[in-house]
């Protein structure tokens, strides 16, 4: 028998707060979107089609009574007869990302991968948001620019 005890990875996966040199620079967690569309998998796809989109949103998260991450409707799935049950319409087992990994990563990640969006979860999968690839670059940018800014500003002293 094994006896897990969490750790630093499971406190940082979680989304919970951190300290030291790093811990002020931008996560995943931080720039996901925490207002994505989520429906159930006994939903009817015409209820959440007009959800999903009077929201603005090209996407929707299949959570469960939990709130796991169970699947990803996106345009495609969103596209099925309005009668289908999510179920049968989403796409199972997306891809997800702890909240702890820095948002320069996921950038470069999502670049090189051509990933458009990404469900962010903590490590008992429980969704915390979406990261749209965006975003992501956007603050990454955002940062270098800072970044910089600042050390142009400490070499003139």
């Amino acid at each position: 028998m094994y006896d897990y005890a969490a750790g630093k990875q499971d406190w940082l996966a979680a989304g919970l707060p951190s300290e030291g040199t790093l811990a002020g620079l931008p996560r995943a967690g931080d720039v996901a979107r925490k207002d994505v569309p989520t429906c159930r998998l006994d939903e009817r796809m015409g209820e959440v089609k007009e959800r999903v989109r009077s929201g603005g949103w090209e996407v929707c998260v299949v959570v469960n009574q939990e709130n796991v991450v169970m699947g990803l409707l996106r345009s495609k799935e969103l596209g099925s007869d309005d009668d289908a049950q999510v179920e049968h319409a989403m796409r199972p087992g997306p891809s997800t990302f702890r909240p702890h990994v820095p948002i320069h990563e996921m950038a470069e990640y999502m670049s090189r991968h051509d990933l458009p969006r990404s469900p962010v979860t903590t490590s008992n999968g429980r969704l915390v948001g979406i990261l749209l690839r965006d975003d992501a670059e956007r603050v990454t940018h955002e940062l270098h620019q800072a970044m910089h800014e600042h050390h142009e500003g400490t070499s003139d002293a």
